[in-house]
């Protein structure tokens, strides 16, 4: 009777060692999934800034700061100038349509760049190296 407690027993733990293999190998399995779709959906994070430049043209466009994020330095330098020359000049009716105009270049940027798909962003902007729209 003993013995048979043993085999019973031992098969008992055979069944558990094989679900918990079972249940690791699921694991490694759902993990390595996992990591997979997330460099698929990061993969060019280092390379594409479609994203981050399409918010700040959205938000912070008027400053040119989508366009520092592309390394377009000099559009980005006449952007800023210019919103900084409709800011100091304001109380001038052509100040306030200066920095309305840096404004609305800045948002229509931004939403060129979300329209696009990744590649083609990356081939019109980042290499093909186009300053505006």
């Amino acid at each position: 009777m003993s013995e048979e407690n043993n085999t019973g027993g031992y098969d008992s733990t055979k069944k558990n060692d094989d679900a918990t293999g079972n249940f690791k190998e699921e694991a490694k399995s759902t993990a390595q999934e996992f990591k997979e779709g997330w460099n698929q959906a990061t993969q060019n994070t280092g390379e594409n800034k479609k994203l981050l430049a399409g918010l700040l043209g959205i938000f912070l466009g008027a400053f040119g700061v989508h366009k520092f994020i592309l390394g377009y330095n000099k559009e980005g330098i006449i952007l800023l100038v210019g919103t900084l020359v409709g800011i100091a000049t304001s109380c001038l009716v052509i100040g306030i349509f200066l920095y309305i105009a840096t404004g609305i270049v800045g948002l229509i940027e931004g939403i060129i760049y979300l329209t696009k798909s990744d590649e083609e962003f990356y081939n019109t902007y980042q290499v093909g190296k186009k300053p505006w729209f």
